[in-house]
């Protein structure tokens, strides 16, 4: 028996109705069904370290987990987190009242802005930003206002000027992005400063996502907005351990802040996941008392490995913005002859065996963000090697 449906009503939230399958979906589907190399969707193609799965499984085997943790995350994770950010950071939490573990960051994100925004408020947001920040302002009712980074010289900068402009009587919160995904910029601490000023000249909330905190190149430095004068109280910040330990599937997140904004956003969160995770929050807390070395060394492996496929995107003929941050290379494709990126990325697995993002998905304006395509270098060095081979016969085909 067919179901019943409305005529008059889509079935889908309508807040949802312009968001449809995301392009990490569409894009990996069609690696698969090509067989090309998947440069698209950011996640490694190799595990964390051994030393951290091992705790994982530990805790699976002596039944830490197996059962509903508790609805914060449990204290040893907490405890963990709060010790990360006095280490890195010099910035004190109280484990029980001022962390909050999460179903990721994607799900943090969601928590955040479904507990802070009402139907009405504005959210500012720079664009391009990362698809689930859209669709949670619009599950949240608030109105997105994107202030768009644009390229200027080797990176993606942002214009002071007009986030100013942007802010408005109706603003209700700044959802900020450092190391920003895609363009792989990393904002400097007089952004930063600047920003703060206004959040607090303003009285502004703001959500910091700093998922990929770990992960800055050369001279390029991590500044969490919250250290800065007037951010403490005001800030939310976002952490994961998918990115640092390269256990992505585990979705592990987090938030740090004060007691009355934890409060709040764990009272969303409740009626999202409630728990998960359970064994994997173990592991997580001993992976974040891994020695300095560890994020050193990382980091030094994939500044090698963005060399790699940068030199080989630039050898094919691509203008590329060389990140700051992050593990992806934004690159433009009007040196070769192109530029609609949605078209571009559609064909290349057909072309040369690679697939790619096309950040106009990432726009408002998707014009604005056209000729732009991305590229995710966490992947085995032969992987990249292969991929900037195939990349090399882009110009001829």
């Amino acid at each position: 028996m067919a179901a019943m449906t409305s005529s008059a009503r889509p079935l889908l939230n309508r807040r949802l109705a312009e968001f449809g399958t995301t392009i990490f979906a569409e894009m990996s589907a069609l690696a698969v069904r090509t067989g090309a190399i998947n440069l698209g969707q950011g996640f490694p193609d190799t595990d964390g370290p051994e030393q951290v799965r091992e705790a994982a499984v530990r805790a699976l085997r002596e039944g830490h987990g197996n059962q509903y943790p508790p609805g914060p995350g449990i204290p040893e994770l907490r405890t963990a987190i709060a010790a990360h950010q006095r280490r890195r950071y010099g910035m004190e939490f109280d484990p029980d009242r001022e962390v909050l573990v999460t179903a990721g960051a994607t799900e943090a994100i969601a928590a955040s802005l479904l507990a802070l925004v009402e139907p009405g408020d504005e959210v500012i947001a720079f664009e391009p930003y990362y698809d689930s920040y859209a669709a949670s302002i619009a599950l949240a009712g608030g109105t997105r206002v994107p202030v768009t980074l644009r390229p200027d010289g080797d990176r993606f900068r942002l214009d002071l000027d007009e986030l100013r402009a942007a802010i408005t009587p109706r603003t209700r919160l700044l959802l900020i992005n450092t190391p920003h995904n895609p363009t792989g910029t990393v904002l400097s601490r007089a952004e930063l400063t600047a920003i703060a000023e206004l959040a607090v000249e303003r009285d502004l909330l703001v959500v910091t996502d700093e998922v990929y905190e770990h992960l800055t190149y050369g001279d390029a430095e991590h500044i969490p907005l919250a250290t800065l004068p007037g951010m403490r109280e005001r800030t939310v910040t976002i952490g994961s351990a998918g990115k640092t330990f390269s256990f992505t599937g585990w979705k592990v997140g987090w938030i740090t802040s004060t007691p009355e904004l934890v409060t709040a956003v764990r009272s969303a969160k409740q009626f999202l996941t409630y728990v998960s995770a359970g064994p994997f929050q173990y592991a997580v807390a001993e992976a974040l008392a891994l020695p300095d070395s560890y994020f050193s060394d990382f980091r030094a492996t994939m500044t090698a490995k963005r060399e790699l496929l940068a030199t080989g995107l630039e050898d094919a003929g691509f203008t590329v913005f060389r990140p700051q941050g992050t593990y992806f290379i934004t690159t433009d494709i009007r040196p070769l002859g192109f530029d609609d990126g949605f078209a571009f990325c559609r064909a290349l697995p057909e072309r040369c065996g690679v697939v790619a993002v096309p950040n106009a998905v990432f726009y408002d304006d998707r014009t604005a963000g056209a000729p732009f395509v991305r590229f995710a270098f966490c992947k085995q060095d032969e992987v990249l090697s292969e991929a900037a081979a195939r990349l090399a016969k882009v110009r001829t085909r």
